[in-house]
């Protein structure tokens, strides 16, 4: 039997963010991937990971990730995915062009299993669907953002405007970043999952042990699989190899998503990883050296945020404009802006639970560290 099986066809079911990430330096460990989908090729090509089990890179238009990769599990019943890619004819082309490469065909797949909702992991399951009558899942945290983010988004976008006039966003940009993540929903089809994954469930791949891990932060649903057999991590965007994932605070992302990423990168600490299979970049070992790597980041991005507020009160578009990215300030625009000033918040609010920082709320909120804070501080 299917895990945790429910028709959620009429159903309702919303996010803000699309697919955005922070850049960090390469890791020290980091090393070419095996095969064809290593770092700096041009384009990866379709690869086979191990025996019935393969990567095919489908295009991602007008992204710097350039490719997302769906992972293809051979059975006797035919093939099922990890994850899909944008809704676009060039990327259905290419997964039907990966897939051939394999030895099937997209009428043949069984099931697609998203690891969230982002328009580069699911907004091609719902064609997928279509065209081979293959089950959907995702995580339940997940189902119930689609329809408030691709189906009707005026309610949402109220209150991404409020949020950012709380941030302390200029008047000139309210509007711009507002419908930031608009362009996407095209790429989109918000179609309902068949299937709802919760922590620990294990869904029918035949051949296969599978058991999906609840790793909320990056999306509220976030999902990576286990596969036992081959001590294979397929981690989503949960940890990529060179980048840090984007863990923005925004109306539909929980009361602390970087506390509950944090969280999520000890979950995967007890698993023996032989390799990681991450959505994008390349694969990697040594799993647990790279979940080290990304709390230390975020340990440093907590401490330059307190260096700032040490000099006195900040909006969190002040802060963030302080704060070091991968280009400067001034060369950050759109949606990008949009997702720097959230992890900012994000940073934030893990600080405010925490008790180092203070909010005066309003539009725009006032941050400031909390007295004991300070008081350490002037210690020293």
């Amino acid at each position: 039997m299917r895990p945790r099986l429910h028709d959620l066809r009429s159903s309702a079911v919303t996010s803000t963010s699309g697919s955005g990430h922070g850049h960090a330096p390469a890791p020290p460990h980091a090393q070419r991937a095996r095969g064809a989908a290593a770092a700096n090729d041009p384009f990866p090509g379709v690869e086979k990971v191990r025996p019935g089990l393969w990567s095919v890179p489908v295009p991602l238009p007008n992204n710097s990730l350039r490719y997302v990769l769906v992972y293809v599990f051979e059975t006797d019943r035919g093939p099922y995915l990890m994850d899909a890619g944008w809704n676009t004819d060039d990327a259905f082309s290419a997964l039907q062009s990966g897939l051939s490469e394999v030895g099937c065909d997209v009428a043949d797949v069984q099931g697609v299993m998203v690891t969230h909702i982002h328009p580069d992991h699911y907004g091609l399951a719902g064609r997928i669907r279509e065209t081979s009558g293959a089950w959907i899942s995702l995580h339940p945290a997940d189902a119930e953002l689609i329809h408030d983010r691709y189906d009707e988004p005026d309610d949402l976008l109220q209150r991404v405007a409020a949020a950012l006039r709380r941030m302390g966003a200029p008047t000139e940009e309210l509007e711009p970043l507002q419908n930031a993540a608009m362009p996407v929903r095209p790429l989109v089809d918000p179609v309902l999952p068949d299937v709802l994954l919760e922590d620990g469930a294990r869904p029918e791949v035949p051949g296969w042990d599978l058991t999906a891990i609840w790793t909320p932060g990056h999306s509220p649903g976030h999902l990576c699989f286990y596969e036992a057999r081959n001590e294979l991590m397929l981690s989503g965007d949960h940890v990529l190899p060179r980048i840090t994932p984007n863990i923005p605070f925004h109306p539909q992302a929980g009361a602390n998503p970087l506390g509950d990423f944090l969280k999520s990168l000890d979950k995967l600490e007890p698993y023996d990883v032989h390799e990681v299979l991450p959505a994008h970049e390349y694969r990697f070992d040594d799993l647990r050296t790279r979940l080290e790597e990304l709390r230390q980041h975020h340990r440093d991005r907590f401490t330059e945020v307190i260096a700032i507020l040490s000099e006195g009160p900040h909006t969190a578009w002040d802060i963030a404009s302080h704060m070091r990215w991968s280009r400067s300030w001034d060369d950050i625009a759109g949606f990008m802006r949009r997702a720097a000033v959230g992890e900012t918040v994000s940073h934030l609010r893990a600080l405010e639970i925490d008790g180092v920082v203070q909010v005066d709320d309003g539009e725009p909120a006032l941050w400031s560290l909390s007295e004991g804070t300070a008081a350490q501080r002037n210690k020293r």
